[in-house]
């Protein structure tokens, strides 16, 4: 921008100056200047093949090799996984393999394990044969043992009965059956194996009728689940004998027990034969045993080399895809001899650009040079902040929010001391800050070997975020001292108290009174002020006044960089009717409350500054008596409320005439000024239309109109907002206190050593739990809110593009998804600060529908070259015209607004049930929580439950 080029720029207040960027480099050094290039990450490629398919592109060839290699990786990992092992997560330094060596290399690795899997599989289905054919033979052995038995023994029998004399009882054809020849005796086939049990019944029901009945099956149970064969998985068998007396029921059975999944094995009926194949199944057994252990052992070792390498092969594969997933996006000149790129680079980066394309030539040694030159373009340019490890957290904290627009006031700087410093004032325990201090310290000092590692998703947050929290416990320790507390005990640290026993020998200093008697403590609260029944008053008022100077001095913060954004971008309208008018406001007022407070501290003054802010607006003109500060203090008051309310018409107005007539005159040909010098402000994107459009008036001045509303009505709700600071540092100051009088001293008034250690196990895991933990978290997240909210909404937009550059080396295939960023402060302001219920209701889901329309019509389509064709951007940028649900857009708004409303009238509710609860009447007792529950109910249970299935329901058919 020609507006900005003569300012200086500062680290992280501005971002980095950008250029659009041409390049040409020769196809042999290609490859190797985009590797250079995603070693130094300092340039964003634009996609110039974005009409033509994956599949259509140059290097789709090299992209599906490296794809398979993948493949093969995943297929290392899975089968590692499986085996109990875990990769090595250790460098082993640099890779000496190309792509070309790796792939012949993943190649013989794949083909070896294949090949080991398979004998594996073999042997261990060979193995689980042998040893149900065991079972077959030791069971079925048993069968025909006891047959056999049972026959000798009536032979011997009938013989017995033959010898002796006949009787009455001797069976009439007895001596038919001893002269019939074995030779006409009829001899029956056997099928042996092992069924399934659960299947064994209904495998005799089958037999039984498929035969008729004319086969005898004998089965027995295996005791121990054996593994099958064919599955591999341990199954609980029966060992089974059939007995069948023709080849026609031999049939029927072999297909029966083919249909249960039976497996049928050999047996004899000679009792040697059977000792001797039990012998050999045994011996063939220990062999295969001996044999499926040296492949494990062998397999193993594999995967233990395979595993100290496959993520350095994975880093590999990713960075070679990556570049030529970056090579597909650059365009071959009609020679073939080039490849042509364009992208977006720092302009403090062009000299490492260009040694880099040098380099890349020289390693090449190609005869011709790549070109670089810059383009001028009316394009946007992405954001890009150069962070370091310490700064990079909080530019998060900011980015999470929205990405700041191109050279927009930045307020990440500032974030850097305000959010630890707001965090410090609800925190403010200079013990609890040494322990966040002594924790961070930890991470810090172990940083290297902690980010070499993958923690969990909390532990990971945590130490992404070290150097945040241990600016936070800093500035804790300070505010501590301010506040006199170490785990909410008191400390003469610099010196004694002021204060002292009205006679010397006075022994209840606390309900007698204390007098001054020597100079102020030099530093923070008097720690005679704890314990005393004037503490809670005295340190309400304090941080409630203290909570008040900060807020307006933020917020007065937040509208001064408005106007150095005003006066970067050469925007002088912004600058009279925006910046002016909206700190005349709020200075006339709150700026003003401000100052009462400060008199009012330095003067000892007893004047109520409730009354006068009240009565300010209610009767300006009457005298304030015993509440004036100052001389002049009611004459002030009026002229400041009337430059209040000029300053609101002033916010209105002017702004929408002055934007159509600056329209106007543009189209006339009076007025001709660079694009790129214009404010690109929402106004200015969405009010100011291109070619000869109308110039839409009424949407300029609704917009306008909003916002002033919102700033008005944000004045007063935002100042309000800060005085979470006092109530968040006074809760925790009485929970501190809580833990410190009911655990630890109460512990400590028992004369019993095991009541003193459970004391300090409960007080220390309390104060670890929940001030170290869910207070660190609460006063982090208010920090937050009032950061983004009441701080960044006076200025900041935050509807930029991030630099997504081409990292190839450091993260190796960090293709960024590109988020489209939905801005609509109109609605989502209305929502934040909507004064009535149909401003929260109405407005949004028409805008959205309007935002909807504008984007299928070809006025709202981001640049496909934008982004880069990965998985992500897919997934978060919708294909294809979607039909707008405006009805189910509609009653999630109408849930919402429902849910706000009645939300304040449950949180009402709440604190209604805390203030009865401090009336010695069991009817209000009474009163407060029937009312806390029937909120609860009709609330948080009903209309939450409600809000939250409709939130389902609009994301997944949304």
């Amino acid at each position: 921008m020609v507006a900005g080029e003569c300012w200086p720029t500062m680290d992280l207040l501005r971002s980095e100056p950008m250029q659009l960027v041409q390049l040409i480099i020769p196809v042999e050094s290609a490859y190797r200047a985009i590797s250079y290039f995603g070693d130094l990450g300092l340039f964003q490629f634009k996609d110039l093949n974005a009409e033509k398919s994956p599949f259509q592109r140059t290097y789709a060839a090299q992209i599906k090799r490296c794809g398979e290699m993948d493949r093969k990786l995943r297929f290392f990992k899975e089968k590692i996984t499986k085996a109990g092992l875990s990769p090595s997560t250790r460098s082993s330094g640099s890779i000496d393999l190309d792509l070309n060596n790796l792939e012949v290399k993943l190649g013989e690795l794949e083909a070896e394990l294949i090949e080991i899997n398979a004998n594996d599989e073999k042997l261990q289905q060979t193995h689980n044969e042998l040893l149900e054919y065991k079972l077959v033979l030791q069971k079925a052995g048993e069968f025909f043992t006891s047959a056999q038995s049972r026959a000798a023994a009536q032979q011997r029998e009938l013989e017995g009965c033959h010898n002796s004399e006949g009787s009455i009882d001797s069976p009439l054809l007895l001596e038919q059956e001893m002269i019939t020849e074995p030779s006409n005796h009829v001899r029956l086939g056997y099928v042996s194996g092992l069924v399934p049990r659960e299947k064994s019944m209904a495998f005799e029901r089958i037999l039984f009728r498929a035969t008729r009945g004319n086969v005898f099956l004998k089965q027995s149970v295996v005791e121990q689940p054996v593994n099958d064969p064919v599955s591999g998985e341990k199954v609980e068998k029966n060992v089974f004998v059939v007995f069948y007396s023709s080849e026609r029921a031999k049939t029927k059975i072999l297909k029966i027990c083919d249909a249960f999944g039976a497996n049928r094995y050999p047996f004899t009926e000679d009792l040697g034969k059977q000792f001797q194949m039990i012998t050999e199944v045994s011996v063939r057994l220990s062999e295969l045993k001996t044999t499926i252990d040296v492949g494990l052992v062998h397999r193993s070792n594999l995967l233990q080399t395979i595993g100290c390498q496959i993520e350095q092969w994975n880093l590999l594969v990713k960075k070679e895809k990556s570049i030529y997933h970056t090579l597909n996006m650059l365009s071959m000149d009609v020679t073939k001899k080039c490849l042509v790129a364009e992208g977006w680079c720092p302009i403090s980066a062009t000299n490492e650009i260009q040694n880099t394309l040098r380099r890349a030539t020289n390693d090449c040694n190609s005869q011709i040079g790549a070109i670089f030159q810059v383009f001028q373009t009316k394009e946007s340019p992405p954001t890009y902040f150069q962070t370091n490890k310490f700064t990079s957290a909080f530019q998060e904290i900011v980015d999470a929010y929205g990405i700041a627009k191109y050279q927009e006031a930045n307020p990440g700087v500032f974030t850097i001391v305000t959010f630890p410093f707001l965090f410090a004032v609800m925190f403010g325990d200079w013990g609890h800050g040494i322990c966040l201090l002594l924790a961070t310290l930890y991470f810090i000092m172990r940083e290297k070997k902690f980010s070499s590692q993958k923690l969990g998703d909390i532990l990971e947050m945590t130490f992404g975020g070290r150097y945040v929290i241990m600016m936070m416990a800093l500035f804790s320790i300070y505010t501590g001292l301010i506040y006199n507390e170490f785990f909410s005990v008191p400390f003469e640290l610099f010196g004694p108290s002021a204060y002292g026993c009205r006679d010397p020998s006075c022994r209840d200093a606390f309900t007698i009174g204390l007098i001054k008697v020597r100079d102020t403590y030099p530093f923070g609260v008097d720690p005679k002020w704890h314990g005393t029944r004037s503490e809670l008053p005295f340190l309400n008022s304090l941080k409630m006044k203290m909570s008040i100077l900060l807020g307006v001095a933020q917020m007065n913060l937040g509208i001064v960089l408005s106007y150095f954004n005003a006066k970067f971008f050469g925007n002088n309208i912004n600058i009279l009717h925006q910046f002016v008018p909206q700190m005349i406001f709020l200075n006339s007022l709150f700026g003003y409350l401000s100052l009462l407070i400060i008199v009012k501290w330095c003067t000892g003054s007893q004047a109520d500054l409730y009354h006068v802010m009240i009565y300010m607006f209610l009767s300006p003109t009457d005298d304030l008596g015993e509440n004036q500060l100052f001389f002049g203090q009611k004459f002030l008051q009026i002229v400041l409320l009337l430059l209040a309310l000029v300053a609101v018409p002033w916010m209105l107005f002017p702004k929408p005439f002055l934007l159509k007539k600056q329209h106007e005159e543009r189209h006339q040909g009076q007025l001709y000024a660079p694009l790129h010098s214009s404010d690109n402000t929402f106004e200015m994107e969405q009010h100011i239309p291109h070619g000869h459009e109308e110039f839409e008036f009424s949407e300029v001045f609704v917009h306008q109109l909003i916002h002033t509303i919102e700033f008005v009505l944000g004045a007063v709700s935002n100042t309000a907002s800060y005085l979470r600071l006092w109530a968040l540092s006074l809760a925790h100051s009485e929970l501190s206190s809580v833990f410190y009088d009911k655990v630890l001293l109460l512990a400590y008034g028992f004369n019993n050593v095991i009541i003193h250690i459970i004391g300090i196990i409960v007080f220390v895991f309390a104060t670890v739990g929940v001030l170290l933990v869910m207070e660190t978290l609460s006063a982090f997240l208010h920090a937050l809110r009032l950061h983004w909210v009441e701080f960044q909404n006076k200025f900041y937009e935050g509807d930029g593009e991030l630099l997504t550059e081409f990292k190839g080396s450091r993260i190796l295939m960090s293709c960024k998804p590109v988020v489209k960023v939905w801005t609509l402060p109109a609605s989502d302001c209305a929502t934040a600060f909507g004064p009535s219920v149909p401003w929260m209701l109405f407005p949004k889901p028409f805008l959205l529908k309007k935002q909807h329309e504008e984007r299928h019509q070809g006025q709202s389509y981001a640049p496909l070259h934008s982004s880069d064709n990965t998985f992500e951007m897919e997934q978060h940028i919708p294909h294809g015209h979607e039909e707008f649900a405006f009805s189910e857009v509609f009653v999630h708004q109408l849930i919402h607004t429902i849910e706000f409303v009645l939300g304040a009238v449950s949180n009402t509710a709440s604190y209604l049930r805390l203030w009865a609860l401090r009336f010695n009447n069991v009817i209000i007792h009474i009163i407060g929580i029937v009312v806390f529950v029937f909120a609860t109910v009709g609330v948080l249970l009903i209309m939450e439950t409600l809000s939250a299935h409709f939130d389902m329901l609009y994301d997944f058919t949304g």
